[in-house]
């Protein structure tokens, strides 16, 4: 029962995938005439009770269709999702240059009919340039599907000259005769026959002009245009929206690009380069200049209303008052939104005609919008706050926002609704202004503090702190602790001054520390390890205690700083011998248990008389 239970449920989870059948259609954008391409219609199930196609317009229909058929099955965390499809492609050509619908197909699948989209297809004349012909033959699988348009540029070989005429920058602008504050949409387009993999430059600081660029989400997509005679790669590489703040004739400069075109490098020894000795192709640096847009730019019309905001561009504009019935000291907010498109980031809030003996704060603005092609899009949203100090019944006017239609060349002035405000009697009686409560200060803005209020308290003169017993005490105190740690500071820092005193003081600790490792080692008869620790301990002790840099220890070195320190010749032998023997062991044959034994007895006595000697000198 349950795994009938199971089944049924499974069922259920995929009726909703099999119940939606949908039809994509999958067709270049653009070809060249005489191009081979394929055009694939993917239903969005196997059950299909017949499938047919309209006419072919402007289109020949060289072979199909084609079936292929798919299905996928997955459950993630008890989610089920599936997916099965089926394929017909076609294998078409073109004739002439135009633009043409793919013909829709149309479905029927469990007794109902589904109709696909009908697409557009560019179909660009044959000529020089990028647009390669698709004269490829092919057999009754239809011949090559369309190149993709990154392999339609030309690939030069290694040293072809690259010229302005295989790849510049088209610039357009908007609109070429402006008002001031109006906004231009500037578009850098890229035309190119031949391969390039990147691009780079950038608006440069402009005077006179407010800049705003608008941000592509996604990576630039390639086109192909008929331009010249020639078949280009084409993308819109950047736009820019600007605003122009002076009048008369202004000009966008020049912008420069640094272009990097792949070349093939056709006398490459292919041995050469999978042995990493070469490339079959090589990056060229081309400079491309976009060229300057020249713009004239017109005055505002004068004389400008009083009320003018700056803005300019079309505009609406709406209101709301929350709440229009308080007490009075408590807080009201007029919510005024600017909608439109403009120069919206430029343009003044609006001037509210509060009634009088109102308190009001600096409005709070929130923008959303966006850059587009016409400037600036979305709304500008202000909030007022504002405290009525007495009851009774205030009218507020409208408010009036004032912008300048570049279209109808006039000023407009758009206006809100009038609010009537009731003002009921506030907390403690009488129709003057009187105090907040603290929360209500809060409520009005985060940057009034509430007032204290209440019998102020007074401390005694005598009660003071300064010149009294307890000042003077507290004052000795302090001066005599300063001093104290004065004195320790500085026999501190006198002591680790002396470098060479400290490491050769604790030579003796350090190799006492190193020889316990070495213990260790012999009892876990790992004599490798313990030969290794035992003439870090020797050398160690000798190189700090008589201050010799590692890289000058030797036993030449070692013999003479002893007698310079005046040390037994007997006990200088006696190290050098314990260094030999510990060397000599690492490799000698016998019982290693005792010889380790012995090495730790020799090298712990010769460190001590050798620390007990020097230090009487």
């Amino acid at each position: 029962m349950k795994r009938f239970s199971a089944i049924v449920s499974f069922l259920l989870c995929l009726l909703p995938v099999w119940s939606q059948v949908r039809i994509t259609v999958q067709a270049p954008s653009d070809v060249v005439e005489g191009d081979r391409f394929r055009i694939s219609y993917v239903v969005s199930t196997q059950d299909v009770e017949s499938f047919k196609v309209d006419k072919f317009e402007g289109l020949v229909e060289l072979y199909g269709p084609s079936q292929s058929r798919s299905s996928s099955f997955s459950m993630v965390n008890g989610k089920t999702t599936s997916s099965s499809t089926i394929t017909f492609t076609y294998t078409v050509t073109t004739e002439k240059p135009g633009t043409f619908h793919v013909p829709a197909a149309t479905v029927v699948s469990d007794g109902k009919t589904y109709k696909s989209s009908s697409p557009s297809i560019n179909v660009l004349p044959g000529g020089s340039g990028g647009g390669a012909s698709g004269g490829q033959q092919g057999g009754q699988g239809g011949g090559q599907a369309h190149q993709s348009k990154a392999d339609r540029m030309h690939t030069q070989d290694v040293g072809d000259r690259i010229t302005n005429k295989d790849i510049f920058i088209a610039v357009t602008a908007s609109k070429k005769r402006v008002f001031e504050q109006e906004a231009i949409l500037l578009t850098y387009k890229l035309y190119t026959l031949v391969n390039v993999s990147s691009l780079e430059g950038k608006m440069p600081e402009l005077d006179g002009f407010h800049v705003q660029e608008i941000n592509r989400q996604r990576q630039p997509e390639l086109k192909m245009e008929h331009y010249n005679g020639k078949n280009y790669g084409t993308v819109v590489w950047s736009q820019y929206v600007v605003f122009p703040q002076q009048t008369g004739t202004l000009k966008i400069p020049e912008i420069k690009y640094e272009a990097t075109v792949i070349q093939q490098n056709r006398s490459a020894d292919p041995f050469d380069i999978f042995f990493g000795g070469g490339s079959m192709t090589q990056e060229v640096r081309k400079t491309v200049m976009a060229p300057a847009v020249t713009l004239q730019v017109e005055s505002l019309p004068t004389p400008k209303p009083t009320n003018f905001s700056g803005a300019v561009g079309k505009f609406s504009i709406a209101s709301s008052l929350t709440p229009q019935q308080l007490k009075a000291n408590d807080a009201t907010t007029l919510r005024l939104t600017v909608t439109g498109t403009g120069n919206m980031k430029l343009m003044k809030a609006p001037t509210v005609p509060w009634p009088k003996d109102f308190e009001v704060y600096d409005p709070k603005t929130e923008d959303k919008t966006a850059i587009g092609a016409n400037g600036s899009s979305g709304s500008v949203l202000y909030d007022f706050i504002a405290v009525p100090r007495h009851q009774g019944k205030f009218d507020l006017p409208p408010v009036e926002f004032c912008y300048f239609d570049p279209d109808a060349r006039e000023y407009k002035t758009i206006t809100t609704s009038s609010y009537t405000i009731d003002v009921a009697k506030g907390k403690g009686g009488g129709n003057s202004s009187q105090a907040l409560s603290k929360e209500e200060v809060e409520l009005l803005n985060s940057d009034i503090r509430f007032i204290k209020t209440g019998n102020p308290t007074y401390l005694n003169a005598d009660s003071a702190f300064f010149g009294s017993n307890r000042y003077w005490l507290t004052y000795g105190i302090s001066l005599l602790l300063f001093v104290l740690l004065m004195f320790l500071f500085r026999r501190r820092a006198v002591a680790n001054a002396d470098l060479v005193g400290r490491r050769g003081r604790g030579a003796s600790k350090v190799a006492s520390k190193r020889l316990k490792t070495a213990r260790k080692l012999m009892t876990q008869n790992n004599a490798t390890a313990f030969y290794e620790e035992s003439m870090k301990a020797l050398w160690g002790y000798v190189g700090d205690k008589l201050n010799i840099p590692v890289s000058e220890l030797s036993k030449d070195n070692v013999r003479e700083k002893l007698t310079e320190r005046q040390l037994s010749n007997e006990l200088t032998d006696k190290f050098l011998r314990t260094l030999d023997d510990c060397e000599f062991a690492r490799f000698a044959p016998g019982d290693p248990a005792a010889t380790m034994d012995k090495i730790y007895a020799s090298a712990e006595e010769v460190i001590n008389e050798m620390e007990s000697q020097l230090k009487r000198k």
